[in-house]
């Protein structure tokens, strides 16, 4: 279920986490700035079932910053902390982009008018209802969902990404 269903509150249950809001979770670790590094991190996904559903990538002097969308983030985390590296986890939200000419503009000027500052922002690599959607991280996260929903946009839950099969060959 997504909170962008028509219903009349964004808060109408709540998460496995208690949270009464269904942002997706994203994984930050930190990595030495090497070849190499990335992969030994996507292996550690290898036949769990679990997929990256987004990634970004932000490059330093020394280390890079990967963030990770994964369609499972109870047991993602666990494979990460079971790898050793230090992660850092938090909320963003997930919104499918409407048709249409734009639609990205349309999103950030729903957020501008709620004079909400995006702080990340990336694509995702599934496209859950069949319709390509957008990782986002606010500085104010249940105002802007709420801000969102009541402009129309369908809101992403966890489920959502797990929902989406990717045909791996």
């Amino acid at each position: 279920m997504s909170a962008g269903d028509g219903s009349d509150s964004v808060t109408a249950y709540q998460t496995a986490r208690g949270r009464d809001f269904p942002a997706l979770r994203q994984f930050t670790v930190f990595l030495e700035n090497r070849v190499g590094q990335l992969l030994e991190v996507v292996k550690r996904f290898e036949g769990t079932g679990i997929r990256i559903c987004a990634l970004s990538i932000s490059d330093a002097a020394e280390c890079a910053f990967v963030r990770f969308l994964v369609s499972d983030a109870d047991r993602g985390r666990e494979i990460l902390e079971r790898s050793g590296l230090a992660i850092i986890e938090t909320d963003l939200i997930g919104v499918e982009l409407p048709a249409g000419p734009q639609p990205l503009l349309r999103v950030c000027t729903a957020l501008l008018q709620a004079e909400l500052n995006i702080i990340q922002a990336y694509p995702l690599f599934v496209r859950p209802h069949g319709k390509p959607a957008v990782a986002i991280m606010v500085e104010n996260i249940e105002f802007a969902m709420k801000t969102l929903h009541e402009k129309g946009f369908q809101i992403l839950t966890e489920g959502d990404l797990d929902d989406n099969p990717i045909n791996e060959p």
